[in-house]
């Protein structure tokens, strides 16, 4: 996510920005072009991160939004954070809201007090195209959701862990016999195991408890 746009969502989170024009705006982040101001404005409502209201102003939408769809159903606004690679890990472990993925309540098994700490990553790659998250295949393309406050893992839990700042995503297992940390693919393809030791810039950023399809659409 670029500067600016981190810059006017944190102003946003403090100011009714609805009541200010675009150089004003941009005089609280030290930025003289009103025509940047707008540029960054308009990219940050469609990564859906804010929406402009003529009458109630600029508003930030907060990380997790609910919305009444129909019944006791709702639409959930889960935060996209990049993707975890299943395969090598060779995808930078992006750490900005990139977008948001909505799904409906009726989907996403999780209470809703416990909403608020999960987050997406698409997956990229094939090593863990044989691991099952209740019932559903983690295959390329589809979306996994991990809780990030859910780092006392156990040996065979899938996580998404950083490795020198790449994410990705694996079976995790303790070798205590030889003092390592063992990251497996489940996959109908051959990929080595990836061996991390204490000392390595290595950390479990939360563990995986869902996957949510990608669409799958008939002749």
């Amino acid at each position: 996510m670029h500067k600016i746009q981190q810059q006017l969502l944190q102003v946003a989170q403090e100011k009714n920005l609805g009541q200010y024009t675009l150089r004003e705006i941009g005089s609280f982040i030290g930025e003289s072009s009103p025509q940047k101001i707008k540029h960054h404005l308009l990219q940050l409502q469609a990564k859906g991160l804010i929406k402009i209201d003529k009458v109630k102003g600029l508003i930030r939408k907060t990380k997790q939004e609910w919305e009444t769809m129909s019944g006791n159903a709702k639409l959930l606004s889960i935060p996209i954070v990049g993707a975890g690679n299943a395969g090598p890990a060779t995808i930078f472990a992006e750490t900005n809201i990139e977008g948001f993925l909505k799904i409906s309540s009726s989907l996403l098994a999780a209470p809703r007090k416990e909403v608020r700490r999960l987050f997406a990553l698409k997956v990229v790659g094939h090593s863990m195209n044989r691991a099952k998250i209740k019932d559903k295949y983690i295959e390329d393309g589809d979306y996994v959701i991990v809780d990030a406050d859910d780092r006392d893992v156990k040996n065979n839990d899938i996580v998404l862990s950083i490795i020198d700042g790449m994410a990705n995503i694996k079976k995790f297992h303790i070798d205590r016999a030889n003092q390592q940390v063992t990251l497996l693919s489940v996959s109908t393809k051959d990929f080595p195991p990836i061996y991390i030791h204490a000392s390595d810039d290595f950390m479990v950023s939360g563990k995986v408890v869902q996957v949510i399809k990608k669409p799958r659409f008939g002749k």
